[in-house]
């Protein structure tokens, strides 16, 4: 943990071009029609917000997710800082989840096996063309290998973008390369095969409305997910 955190200071404070020199904003509001993450399923038709701010490449976000058709869904919320420049990035993510070491779900229980928090670091970098990038769980309820021992559960990610029939489009490849209860595997798998579509309206240059399909597959589940939402996204710098 100690060198993450001496790489995201030097991060912030590695010279860089000219950024954005004012504090901007962010927020979106997304409906979608299954909860799918790095090709894991945790709910139906749920809603989730979105909003941050930024300036100068580092950026604080607050992103949620409520399901809407069961009480059994994931309730989550996600406090994300983060330093992007040139392409590279690197960030800190406290998840909240409404099941895990506290039954009781209580939002500010941090003591260790007794939490629902799951911290999270991220480091990649961004081609253009192809980004990859590498997460990995270092503290709180952090899910165990099959040793019960702490996994320090990770992720990897490899996804290209591309422009086809007026839709922007991304395919990724996901990989937890060891062994994790959160990923259900015992060795390295291919736990999310990802394609999605991506049509943008913009209403008067004020409002953006995303219409995002995807098609989700799971090799290590053998589990396949088709998935959609819509997302409302005001300009906040547009006076």
């Amino acid at each position: 943990m100690r060198h993450f955190i001496i790489l995201l200071i030097a991060a912030i404070y590695f010279p860089t071009l000219p950024a954005q020199d004012k504090l901007e904003g962010n927020m979106a509001l997304d409906i979608v029609s299954q909860y799918i993450w790095r090709g894991q399923d945790l709910g139906n038709v749920s809603i989730q917000p979105t909003l941050g701010i930024s300036w100068k490449g580092l950026s604080l976000n607050a992103w949620g997710s409520v399901g809407l058709t069961s009480s059994q869904d994931t309730k989550e919320l996600d406090l994300t800082l983060a330093y992007a420049t040139h392409g590279f990035n690197i960030g800190v993510t406290d998840y909240w989840f409404n099941q895990g070491g506290d039954v009781r779900g209580h939002y500010f229980a941090y003591t260790a096996h007794h939490t629902n928090h799951i911290f999270e670091a991220n480091i990649g970098y961004d081609f253009g063309f192809l980004s990859l990038q590498w997460y990995t769980n270092f503290a709180g309820n952090d899910y165990l290998d099959y040793n019960g021992k702490h996994a320090y559960s990770s992720y990897f990610e490899v996804s290209a973008p591309f422009r086809l029939v007026t839709c922007d489009w991304n395919a990724s490849v996901g990989v937890s390369p060891y062994a994790s209860t959160l990923y259900g595997n015992n060795k390295f798998a291919v736990t999310n095969i990802t394609l999605k579509a991506t049509k943008t309206f913009d209403i008067k240059q004020k409002v953006s409305i995303p219409i995002y399909l995807g098609i989700t597959v799971n090799p290590q589940s053998s589990k396949a997910y088709f998935w959609g939402g819509i997302a409302v996204q005001p300009n906040l710098q547009k006076k």
